[in-house]
Protein backbone atom coordinates (compact mmCIF):
# COMPACT_ATOMS: atom_id res chain seq x y z
CA UNK A 1 0.00 0.00 0.00
CA UNK A 2 1.58 3.19 -0.70
CA UNK A 3 1.26 6.08 1.48
CA UNK A 4 -0.33 9.45 0.81
CA UNK A 5 2.73 12.42 0.06
CA UNK A 6 2.39 15.16 2.23
CA UNK A 7 2.86 18.35 0.53
CA UNK A 8 5.64 20.53 2.35
CA UNK A 9 5.50 23.99 2.05
CA UNK A 10 7.70 24.91 4.77
CA UNK A 11 10.90 27.51 3.78
CA UNK A 12 12.76 24.81 5.26
CA UNK A 13 12.71 21.91 3.17
CA UNK A 14 14.78 22.19 0.40
CA UNK A 15 14.23 19.84 -3.53
CA UNK A 16 16.67 18.81 -5.75
CA UNK A 17 15.78 21.52 -7.58
CA UNK A 18 17.39 24.37 -5.03
CA UNK A 19 20.73 22.87 -5.89
CA UNK A 20 22.32 22.39 -8.95
CA UNK A 21 26.05 21.95 -7.38
CA UNK A 22 27.75 20.95 -4.31
CA UNK A 23 28.57 24.58 -4.34
CA UNK A 24 24.55 25.19 -3.96
CA UNK A 25 23.94 24.31 -0.18
CA UNK A 26 25.74 26.45 1.95
CA UNK A 27 24.38 30.05 0.02
CA UNK A 28 20.88 28.55 1.08
CA UNK A 29 21.48 29.03 5.15
CA UNK A 30 21.23 32.49 6.27
CA UNK A 31 24.54 32.74 7.97
CA UNK A 32 28.07 31.34 6.30
CA UNK A 33 29.38 29.01 9.58
CA UNK A 34 30.33 24.84 8.84
CA UNK A 35 27.73 22.58 7.89
CA UNK A 36 26.97 19.39 9.64
CA UNK A 37 24.23 16.10 8.45
CA UNK A 38 21.96 14.08 10.33
CA UNK A 39 21.04 11.23 8.14
CA UNK A 40 17.74 9.97 8.98
CA UNK A 41 16.09 12.69 10.56
CA UNK A 42 12.52 10.84 11.83
CA UNK A 43 10.41 13.61 13.80
CA UNK A 44 12.88 16.47 14.49
CA UNK A 45 13.89 16.25 18.21
CA UNK A 46 17.04 15.31 18.03
CA UNK A 47 18.13 17.88 15.55
CA UNK A 48 15.95 20.64 16.89
CA UNK A 49 17.17 20.18 20.07
CA UNK A 50 20.84 19.31 18.66
CA UNK A 51 21.02 22.59 16.83
CA UNK A 52 19.50 24.83 19.15
CA UNK A 53 22.70 23.87 21.45
CA UNK A 54 24.94 24.59 18.14
CA UNK A 55 23.67 28.02 16.50
CA UNK A 56 27.23 28.18 15.11
CA UNK A 57 26.95 25.35 13.06
CA UNK A 58 24.30 25.00 10.28
CA UNK A 59 22.72 21.30 9.70
CA UNK A 60 21.16 19.71 6.76
CA UNK A 61 19.00 16.98 8.42
CA UNK A 62 17.71 14.13 5.21
CA UNK A 63 15.10 11.32 5.65
CA UNK A 64 13.98 8.67 3.02
CA UNK A 65 10.35 9.33 4.63
CA UNK A 66 7.90 11.92 3.38
CA UNK A 67 6.01 12.14 6.79
CA UNK A 68 9.74 12.28 8.88
CA UNK A 69 10.73 15.41 6.62
CA UNK A 70 7.54 17.14 7.33
CA UNK A 71 7.02 16.53 11.31
CA UNK A 72 10.66 17.69 11.35
CA UNK A 73 10.10 20.80 9.58
CA UNK A 74 7.18 21.69 11.62
CA UNK A 75 9.61 20.67 15.04
CA UNK A 76 12.19 23.71 13.05
CA UNK A 77 9.13 26.29 12.92
CA UNK A 78 7.79 25.28 16.36
CA UNK A 79 11.33 26.08 17.97
CA UNK A 80 12.03 28.92 15.70
CA UNK A 81 15.71 27.72 14.09
CA UNK A 82 17.20 29.64 11.18
CA UNK A 83 20.42 27.00 11.39
CA UNK A 84 18.28 23.91 9.74
CA UNK A 85 17.51 22.81 6.74
CA UNK A 86 15.47 19.42 5.65
CA UNK A 87 15.68 17.46 2.40
CA UNK A 88 14.15 14.23 1.21
CA UNK A 89 16.88 12.08 -0.08
CA UNK A 90 19.53 9.11 0.31
CA UNK A 91 22.61 9.75 2.07
CA UNK A 92 24.63 8.24 -0.72
CA UNK A 93 23.23 10.31 -3.48
CA UNK A 94 22.98 13.05 -1.62
CA UNK A 95 27.01 13.03 -0.31
CA UNK A 96 28.16 12.21 -4.21
CA UNK A 97 26.48 14.59 -5.86
CA UNK A 98 25.49 17.94 -3.34
CA UNK A 99 28.05 17.91 -0.91
CA UNK A 100 31.78 19.02 -1.32
CA UNK A 101 34.53 17.13 -0.71
CA UNK A 102 35.98 17.69 2.89
CA UNK A 103 33.32 19.94 3.80
CA UNK A 104 31.20 18.66 6.98
CA UNK A 105 31.95 19.13 10.26
CA UNK A 106 30.06 16.65 11.21
CA UNK A 107 27.25 13.42 10.19
CA UNK A 108 24.96 12.12 12.66
CA UNK A 109 23.41 8.81 12.18
CA UNK A 110 20.90 7.75 14.94
CA UNK A 111 19.06 4.59 15.19
CA UNK A 112 19.24 3.74 11.04
CA UNK A 113 17.34 0.65 10.12
CA UNK A 114 19.11 -2.53 11.35
CA UNK A 115 17.78 -4.92 8.85
CA UNK A 116 17.36 -7.79 11.42
CA UNK A 117 17.66 -10.75 9.34
CA UNK A 118 20.61 -12.08 8.65
CA UNK A 119 19.96 -12.15 4.79
CA UNK A 120 19.46 -8.66 4.68
CA UNK A 121 22.43 -7.03 6.91
CA UNK A 122 24.23 -6.00 3.37
CA UNK A 123 21.24 -3.30 3.33
CA UNK A 124 22.64 -1.22 6.18
CA UNK A 125 23.82 1.60 5.18
CA UNK A 126 26.91 1.99 8.02
CA UNK A 127 30.20 -0.31 6.76
CA UNK A 128 33.23 -0.55 5.49
CA UNK A 129 32.12 1.21 2.06
CA UNK A 130 30.09 4.21 3.35
CA UNK A 131 32.92 5.23 6.07
CA UNK A 132 35.45 5.15 3.47
CA UNK A 133 32.84 7.23 0.93
CA UNK A 134 32.40 9.29 4.24
CA UNK A 135 36.25 9.91 4.84
CA UNK A 136 36.25 12.13 1.84
CA UNK A 137 33.16 14.66 2.69
CA UNK A 138 34.38 15.04 6.32
CA UNK A 139 36.65 18.07 6.90
CA UNK A 140 39.59 17.18 8.51
CA UNK A 141 38.86 16.70 12.37
CA UNK A 142 35.32 16.42 11.50
CA UNK A 143 33.22 13.92 13.76
CA UNK A 144 31.13 10.95 13.14
CA UNK A 145 28.37 10.13 15.87
CA UNK A 146 26.71 6.92 15.57
CA UNK A 147 23.15 5.37 17.87
CA UNK A 148 21.76 2.38 17.62
CA UNK A 149 19.11 -0.10 19.60
CA UNK A 150 19.94 -3.19 17.90
CA UNK A 151 22.60 -4.89 19.78
CA UNK A 152 23.78 -6.97 16.51
CA UNK A 153 24.40 -3.49 14.75
CA UNK A 154 25.77 -2.12 17.36
CA UNK A 155 28.72 -4.80 17.28
CA UNK A 156 28.79 -4.96 13.71
CA UNK A 157 29.56 -0.89 13.84
CA UNK A 158 32.40 -1.55 17.05
CA UNK A 159 34.39 -3.93 14.53
CA UNK A 160 34.36 -2.06 11.85
CA UNK A 161 35.52 1.64 12.94
CA UNK A 162 38.93 1.02 15.04
CA UNK A 163 39.51 -1.12 11.38
CA UNK A 164 38.47 1.76 9.01
CA UNK A 165 41.49 4.19 7.76
CA UNK A 166 40.99 7.43 8.73
CA UNK A 167 39.36 7.97 12.05
CA UNK A 168 40.24 7.61 15.96
CA UNK A 169 38.01 6.48 18.57
CA UNK A 170 36.89 9.60 20.78
CA UNK A 171 35.41 7.23 23.39
CA UNK A 172 37.16 4.99 26.21
CA UNK A 173 35.65 2.04 24.62
CA UNK A 174 34.51 0.75 20.98
CA UNK A 175 30.98 1.69 22.31
CA UNK A 176 29.34 3.33 25.14
CA UNK A 177 26.28 3.18 26.22
CA UNK A 178 25.97 6.96 27.71
CA UNK A 179 27.11 9.70 26.04
CA UNK A 180 26.67 12.93 28.38
CA UNK A 181 25.13 15.85 26.74
CA UNK A 182 24.12 13.87 23.48
CA UNK A 183 20.43 15.03 22.59
CA UNK A 184 17.59 11.84 23.46
CA UNK A 185 15.45 11.62 20.35
CA UNK A 186 11.84 10.70 20.69
CA UNK A 187 12.50 6.63 19.23
CA UNK A 188 15.45 6.44 21.83
CA UNK A 189 13.28 7.58 24.72
CA UNK A 190 11.10 4.70 24.56
CA UNK A 191 13.83 1.96 24.57
CA UNK A 192 15.14 3.55 27.67
CA UNK A 193 12.18 3.83 29.03
CA UNK A 194 11.95 0.10 28.76
CA UNK A 195 15.11 -0.67 29.86
CA UNK A 196 17.02 -1.27 26.92
CA UNK A 197 20.09 0.63 25.96
CA UNK A 198 21.22 2.66 23.66
CA UNK A 199 24.82 2.09 22.13
CA UNK A 200 26.59 5.58 21.40
CA UNK A 201 30.05 5.85 19.04
CA UNK A 202 32.05 9.15 18.39
CA UNK A 203 34.95 8.81 15.95
CA UNK A 204 36.57 11.81 14.40
CA UNK A 205 38.45 12.14 11.16
CA UNK A 206 41.96 12.32 11.28
CA UNK A 207 43.44 15.83 9.94
CA UNK A 208 46.42 14.56 8.10
CA UNK A 209 44.87 11.31 6.39
CA UNK A 210 46.03 11.05 3.07
CA UNK A 211 42.94 9.93 0.40
CA UNK A 212 43.10 9.10 -3.17
CA UNK A 213 40.43 10.07 -5.52
CA UNK A 214 37.46 8.02 -5.37
CA UNK A 215 35.07 6.40 -8.14
CA UNK A 216 32.06 8.24 -8.60
CA UNK A 217 29.80 5.43 -7.15
CA UNK A 218 26.45 4.73 -9.55
CA UNK A 219 24.09 6.00 -6.82
CA UNK A 220 20.69 7.23 -8.95
CA UNK A 221 18.14 9.21 -6.78
CA UNK A 222 15.69 7.24 -4.94
CA UNK A 223 14.49 6.48 -1.29
CA UNK A 224 15.22 3.04 -1.11
CA UNK A 225 19.26 3.81 -2.91
CA UNK A 226 21.11 0.33 -2.88
CA UNK A 227 25.06 0.37 -4.60
CA UNK A 228 24.07 0.51 -8.39
CA UNK A 229 20.14 0.67 -7.41
CA UNK A 230 17.50 2.56 -6.50
CA UNK A 231 14.30 2.47 -6.59
CA UNK A 232 10.95 5.08 -5.58
CA UNK A 233 9.06 3.55 -2.35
Amino acid sequence: MTQRTIEILSPFFITEDNLSSPEDLAELFPKKQPIALEIGCGTGHFIAELAAKNLETNFLAIDIYNKGCYKTCKKIETEALDNVLVMRIEARYLLTHYIEKKSLAGVYINCPDPWPKKRHRSRRLVNSSFMELLLHYLQPDGDFYFSTDFDDYAEQVAEILPAARGYRNCLDAPLMTELPGYPISKYMQRFLDRGQPIYFMHYRKDGDVQLTELPKPDIRAGFRTRWGRASNE
